[in-house]
């Protein structure tokens, strides 16, 4: 592969496809009661959930310039003509703008940052898309405008038990948490533009699913499709809207479910689930 490609841990890809296609990952990293920050690839989905039962303060960082200068560069003295980063949103972390630096700093000239403006399999897709242009011999732009392409054609659609850990985190506004939280209400939210914002305001988790798999249908079209089905301890809810989307969708559809990590999952809260959709495009099969 002529043309390294670069993400952060924030991509949850399925287990096994970055070793596959040759994608290197950054960690972000995370802090509980401020403590000192370790690896989110070290802090598991499990110690996150424990961690917010028990009510510990969990606070998430971005990766630094210099972790990721090490990356681009390492990619780069193994034989890479060039390096396509694809990273978390800007608007939800400050990993792009680390990004830009260390691209900066280490070879501006052969090193293209993407903003993929979404999160979790929303910016996975398009780190794998670009892989796989990189493998068929695309050249540093194309690899580039794959990525940028992709990612601008998913869809990412979530459900949460209480706005309260978006709200800690700065994600959505404090008059939104406390409307959601006082009326009981099961928000559904969506990335756009790279922010999170409301979608719609549903009362229980049932409708709140049965929503997730309205819209994510829609979505999918009638075509091909992609989807991600993620979490944050509720595999029931998450297996259940796969097996719909299998069932109505067919051969047209691959799914993967997976559990989200804590960098993610420290600003969802337990019980989350999120449904990233990619029509007509990369396919889990290649």
């Amino acid at each position: 592969m002529s043309i390294a490609v670069v993400t952060d841990s924030t991509a949850y890809l399925p287990p096994g496809y970055a070793s596959r296609y040759g994608i290197r990952v950054v960690p972000l990293h995370v802090s509980v009661d401020g403590g000192k920050h370790v690896d989110e690839t070290g802090f598991s989905p499990c110690d996150l959930a424990d961690a917010l039962e028990r009510k510990q303060r969990v606070t998430t960082a971005s990766a630094t310039s210099g972790e990721l200068a090490r990356a681009y560069r390492r990619a780069l003295d193994d034989g890479a003509e060039g390096v396509v980063a694809v990273h978390l949103s800007r608007q939800l972390s400050g990993t792009w703008d680390a990004a830009r630096l260390a691209a900066r700093e280490t070879d501006p000239d052969r090193i293209r940052v993407v903003d993929s403006r979404s999160a979790a399999m929303g910016l996975g897709f398009s780190v794998l898309a670009a892989a796989d242009a990189a493998t068929a011999g695309a050249d540093l732009a194309e690899v580039e405008h794959t990525a940028a392409v992709t990612a601008a054609r998913t869809t990412t659609t979530f459900s949460v038990q209480t706005l309260e850990y978006l709200r800690r985190g700065g994600r959505i506004g404090t008059a939104a948490a406390v409307l959601g939280t006082a009326l009981s209400i099961k928000p559904l939210l969506h990335v756009h533009d790279g922010r999170i914002d409301a979608l719609e305001k549903v009362r229980t988790t049932t409708r709140a699913m049965a929503r997730l798999r309205d819209l994510s249908l829609e979505a999918a079209g009638s075509g091909s499709a992609a989807i991600a089905v993620h979490h944050l301890a509720a595999t029931e809810h998450a297996e259940e809207l796969a097996a719909r989307f299998s069932a109505e969708l067919g051969e047209s559809v691959e799914c993967v479910v997976s559990e989200v990590g804590a960098v993610i999952g420290a600003h969802i809260g337990p019980g989350s689930v999120g449904v990233v959709v990619l029509p007509n495009g990369w396919r889990f099969g290649g």
